[in-house]
């Protein structure tokens, strides 16, 4: 029996912690949650996570919730003998250096787009000028990332990782919200290699 239990909902940040495992060919057991339903709001799950989000992965017994932190005990654990993670040197700072990056610069503007745009937020607190606002960030951040992959295949040592799945899973998301990805063509071609990958198609139906 694994020892690993995920908590997730499709379309969700949850989806690049479910391409992780599967990338990582590790046994672990899957709990959908429906957030329509508000199942993410239950005591039983808010005792586990008091966020009511996802994910959450529940490892050796102990909730882990934010999926930087789940992607970064995953990597530690399993990644480095699977090839999807690097040990302890430069390279590995480097993951954690794309990783973070993800979760904090394209998260916040993204968010910022989303609540600006999304109808789901009341229209009065919906700002035009502030989501065009985060448009442009998130151009001139998808930029950094169009250099950066210049000439390289992924993220960090040239091979495929979870930093890789860190960063890419975000940006066909943000495409569906007005953001012109078609100029950065590096960053096109590494989408591309990645969600091709097998694992990557198993999680997308959900």
């Amino acid at each position: 029996m694994s020892d690993l239990k995920l908590y997730y909902a499709p379309m969700t940040s949850a989806d690049r912690v479910h391409w992780a495992l599967e990338e990582l060919g590790v046994p672990y057991e899957k709990v959908k949650l429906d957030l329509a339903a508000g199942e993410q709001r239950k005591p039983e799950y808010l005792a586990l996570n008091p966020n009511g989000k996802v994910p959450l992965l529940v490892a050796e017994g102990k909730p882990i919730f934010e999926g930087l932190a789940i992607l970064l005990y995953l990597g530690e654990r399993f990644g480095v003998d699977k090839g999807l993670f690097p040990p302890p040197n430069a390279d590995r700072a480097e993951a954690f250096k794309w990783m973070a990056w993800a979760s904090v610069t394209l998260y916040e503007a993204t968010v910022r787009l989303l609540r600006n745009t999304l109808e789901r937020f009341p229209a009065d607190e919906r700002n035009p000028k502030v989501a065009e606002g985060a448009r442009n960030d998130l151009a001139q951040a998808i930029g950094i990332l169009d250099r950066e992959l210049d000439g390289k295949e992924y993220l960090v040592g040239n091979q495929f990782s979870l930093a890789d799945i860190a960063v890419v899973s975000a940006l066909p998301f943000l495409a569906r919200f007005g953001v012109d990805l078609s100029p950065f063509t590096n960053v096109n071609a590494w989408i591309e290699r990645c969600t091709s990958r097998p694992a990557a198609k198993r999680v997308r139906p959900g």
